[in-house]
């Protein structure tokens, strides 16, 4: 596995504790974003380095979420069903960058639209759905910050399936070591990938999706 990782511990000391913020894992000028897919999914994936193949749909939404953890809660660390693998899909920032470009709040929130409106027009011309969760510590319970997870479909989709990711890694061993550690030892000393706070670098960008 490419991706470099601290202790729980080392996070908790680093990531802000509370407000929206994209933390997520980097490598120069590359940015992991994961997804949690079925084997024949994930295989296809993992040998052809794209998504597709005959059970992979590009009609449907599908979600990317850069936080780990938030990923482990949400595949239940590898066990839930159809969410047998998890997926590290890395791609360039400036791609990053483009899909939140693409961005529309799924509901309807004052503070980033004029009007209801203003936001139904956005959700008609963006094809990509952006949403602040709660993120969640090992055990899967909610902590105060919160982490983003966009919904991609249409065109913008297949240029992340096809285009954008640069290298997919199957780490469904590393998450499924870390919860059987998780089992019998302190949480403080799971091992988790090294994620940092992420900004785009433009500042109205950042606002938009509510950096």
């Amino acid at each position: 596995m490419t991706i470099k990782t601290e202790t729980y511990k080392e996070s908790l000391a680093r990531l802000p504790k509370i407000g929206q913020h994209i933390t997520l894992h980097s490598q120069e000028d590359m940015v992991v974003v994961y997804q949690a897919y079925n084997h024949r999914i994930a295989d296809f994936a993992v040998k052809n380095q794209y998504l597709g193949g005959d059970a992979f749909s590009y009609n449907r939404m599908s979600w990317i979420k850069p936080n780990f953890l938030w990923m482990m809660y949400r595949c239940g660390w590898a066990a839930k069903e159809n969410q047998e693998r998890v997926l590290a899909l890395w791609l360039h920032k400036d791609d990053f960058n483009t899909i939140l470009e693409q961005a529309a709040f799924s509901r309807f929130i004052p503070e980033y639209y004029e009007s209801h409106d203003a936001w139904r027009k956005a959700l008609g011309a963006k094809p990509v759905r952006l949403q602040w969760d709660p993120e969640h510590d090992p055990f899967g319970n909610k902590i105060e910050r919160r982490a983003i997870q966009l919904g991609l479909k249409d065109a913008v989709l297949e240029n992340f399936g096809k285009n954008y990711v640069k290298r997919i890694e199957d780490i469904t061993e590393f998450a499924k070591e870390q919860y059987a550690f998780l089992q019998n030892n302190p949480p403080e000393l799971l091992q988790v990938p090294i994620e940092d706070v992420y900004t785009t670098g433009n500042a109205e960008l950042d606002r938009s999706v509510g950096i």
